[in-house]
């Protein structure tokens, strides 16, 4: 299936919709980060549903794969839950995808909130074609800079997303684009090829983001898409910060070269830094190259 615009859109929240936390990936390591986030989903006018007890660590993992998975389809059946947002991510979504109710997810839309290894749920349910909002999770939101948290509760809230320009961006390519917005976390990505699960982002804006990966280790993963063809209908390119990364210039010149004929940014305000706007993937957005902003029509 491929990454063309979802046929239906999410709801908007309204003020106190209850958001459900559900644990796809890892534990909680530090649980103050945890309740601060809780803390701004409050302060930002929503009503939290937790856990009673925080899971119980199953290694790295926060429970085995199927309390994971029926949690994640337990909040999301729940009528009184108008979003799902990942309390962190850390490794474990795709050892999930198996185990996905994809008709549950796609009778009752509601928003999935989160990123990093979360991309490899977004990827899923957007290829169904399900919308979702690539975000904070609740344990980043305790390091997130005024423009994130304000940038989650808009997109949330509002029917279609506001724009979000880039205001440090760098235009890497000239140009303008149109197509689904799709992507996240580039490793996760990367883990999805040759799989049941295997993403396309035909005719898609591609957003790519990473964390604490030498510049060779982001080249090798940018050429195993391009050599899985992965890069070659894409309508725009989009690269988001790649924290811990100290040659990110080195980056960028291998995105342009993969991409030869496509607009492409760079230093776009995604990813694992405290600047972490929301995005809506699996919708129809625009690059503005005039602006360097990106439009959801």
């Amino acid at each position: 299936m491929s990454s063309s615009p979802a046929s239906r859109t999410l709801p908007p929240l309204a003020p106190g919709a209850t958001i459900g936390i559900v644990f796809p990936a890892g534990p909680v390591r530090e649980a103050d980060r945890y309740h601060r986030g809780l803390a701004i989903l409050q302060e930002l006018g929503f009503t939290v549903m937790t856990p009673r007890e925080l899971p119980e660590c199953d290694g790295y993992l926060a429970g085995d794969d199927l309390c994971r998975a029926g949690e994640l389809h337990r909040l999301w059946a729940n009528p009184g839950v108008a979003a799902v947002m990942a309390a962190r991510g850390g490794y474990g979504c795709l050892r999930l995808l198996p185990h996905l109710d994809l008709d549950l997810l796609l009778r009752t839309p509601k928003p999935l909130i989160g990123f990093s290894d979360v991309t490899a749920l977004h990827a899923v349910c957007n290829r169904a074609g399900l919308p979702s909002v690539h975000g904070p999770v609740v344990t980043s939101l305790a390091s997130a800079d005024v423009d994130s948290v304000r940038r989650l509760a808009e997109v949330l809230m509002c029917a279609t997303p506001p724009p979000l320009p880039g205001r440090k961006v760098e235009i890497l390519r000239a140009g303008s684009a149109r197509g689904s917005c799709c992507g996240g976390n580039l490793a996760t990505l990367c883990s999805m090829l040759a799989t049941a699960y295997d993403p396309d982002f035909s005719g898609g804006i591609l957003v790519l983001e990473d964390v604490a990966e030498q510049a060779y280790r982001i080249d090798r993963m940018l050429t195993q898409l391009a050599m899985a063809g992965k890069l070659e209908r894409i309508a725009g390119l989009v690269l988001g910060t790649f924290e811990g990364c100290a040659d990110v210039e080195q980056v960028w010149k291998r995105a342009l070269e993969l991409t030869p004929d496509i607009p492409v940014w760079g230093n776009f305000p995604v990813g694992h830094g405290s600047r972490n706007c929301s995005l809506m993937l699996g919708v129809t957005a625009e690059m503005d190259g005039a602006t360097a902003t990106l439009r959801y029509p």
